[in-house]
């Protein structure tokens, strides 16, 4: 099994973890209703994706 031969410094150590920190969602404005909803997904108040009628709501 592989040991490592110096201990790892803080510095090294936090900037590998300089990614992992997390990101808020990207949300645009629905066309139709005005609501705030994730890009490429399906509308489900009105069901409209891309301008056209997808899923049926009642």
């Amino acid at each position: 099994m592989a040991v490592p031969k110096r201990k790892t410094s803080k510095s090294r150590r936090d900037m590998r973890r300089a990614h992992h920190a997390l990101k808020s969602p990207t949300v645009v404005e629905d066309k139709h209703t005005g609501e705030m909803v994730r890009p490429h997904h399906v509308c489900l108040k009105t069901g409209m994706y891309k301008g056209q009628q997808v899923i049926d709501v009642d």
